[in-house]
């Protein structure tokens, strides 16, 4: 069918990106309700980071290999699949695999790419969007004409909940590092953008919204930013965590909470059962798909390695400069 074995990633031991190798593996067999993919590209996350630090295990079950998404061409699928077939051009969501040459994946996480996008747009669209989708719109209960704050609207996630936000009538405001990625903000759709390096993010808030506060919190810092988002939050609002990259813990008055009804709530989405991701990507294909396809809204690649060069991709990744995905092209 293939060759007996593919290129793979692999971390030799944990730390920084030096401790990332090429190594060959056997192309995995597929189980029950999978396919396999000929990987094209795979996106970059920070859980990747996290993993390759030693902080993030796999999933029992789940592949050791990097990689939570990938474009690519099904290779292979298993009797009980139905939806997908051999040549099928897909992105999907996984739970490892995807620093590789081939990867299994549900067919229930594999979606077929919007006809505009190429192999490295596609690649960047599946973590992003599984996970403004399912925290913002589904948890975080979205709706048109409420207004949201997106922290760190310069990544991956924020650059897609930027656009998606907008696109469903949403007003939107966001947070990032620079002016220049401010500015990025604004060119998504973002009403404004706020440098946290140099304005307080509360004030901001309370100033643009005339003391009302925002419906709706992406947050991906926690820690000491919990009690700060509690205030820029209007009546009923909800905030949605969603990672910790100030710290799991804070000191918090819980009085506003109560006071302004609020709802606090977050998630993770790689240790989700494949039926519960499967619902996600019902729900991208019926309301975000078509905005894929009709180009309103746009997967934002910062830039493109390839294999070989995975350690200077993570180099990229931890400075913390990129703009949108960073993305790693499976050509080794």
């Amino acid at each position: 069918m293939h060759e007996l074995s593919m290129k793979v990633v692999e971390i030799a031991q944990s730390g920084g990106p030096e401790a990332l190798q090429i190594s060959e593996r056997s192309i995995p067999e597929i189980k029950s309700g999978e396919v396999l993919i000929q990987v094209a590209a795979a996106g970059l996350n920070r859980a990747d980071i996290m993993q390759r630090n030693g902080k993030y295990p796999p999933p029992p079950g789940a592949s050791d290999i990097l990689g939570l998404e990938v474009s690519g061409t099904v290779a292979a699928v298993a009797d009980d699949v139905t939806n997908l077939t051999v040549g099928d051009q897909v992105c999907a969501l996984l739970a490892g695999g995807g620093y590789a040459q081939y990867c299994t994946a549900p067919a229930s996480s594999c979606l077929p790419i919007p006809g505009r996008l190429d192999w490295i747009s596609a690649a960047a669209v599946p973590e992003t969007f599984f996970t403004v989708w399912t925290n913002v719109f589904m948890r975080g209960q979205l709706k048109r004409g409420e207004s949201v704050l997106i922290h760190g609207g310069s990544s991956g996630i924020g650059t897609t909940a930027i656009q998606l936000a907008g696109a469903f009538g949403a007003e939107v405001f966001a947070t990032a590092g620079s002016r220049e990625k401010c500015d990025a903000c604004l060119q998504l759709g973002a009403r404004h953008a706020i440098n946290y390096r140099k304005q307080d993010f509360v004030e901001e808030i309370r100033e643009q919204t005339n003391g009302r506060g925002v419906d709706v919190i992406l947050d991906i810092i926690a820690g000491s930013y919990l009690p700060r988002n509690i205030k820029c939050l209007a009546m009923e609002g909800r905030m949605v965590i969603i990672a910790t990259q100030g710290g799991y813990r804070t000191d918090l008055n819980v009085l506003p909470i109560m006071i302004k009804r609020l709802t606090v709530t977050g998630s993770t989405l790689r240790a989700r059962t494949a039926e519960q991701k499967a619902e996600i990507a019902r729900e991208l294909l019926q309301h975000a798909w078509p905005l894929l396809e009709d180009g309103t809204v746009s997967p934002i690649v910062d830039s493109v390695f390839s294999m070989q060069d995975v350690r200077k991709a993570h180099r990229r990744l931890d400075s913390g400069a990129h703009v949108g995905k960073v993305i790693l092209k499976m050509d080794a």
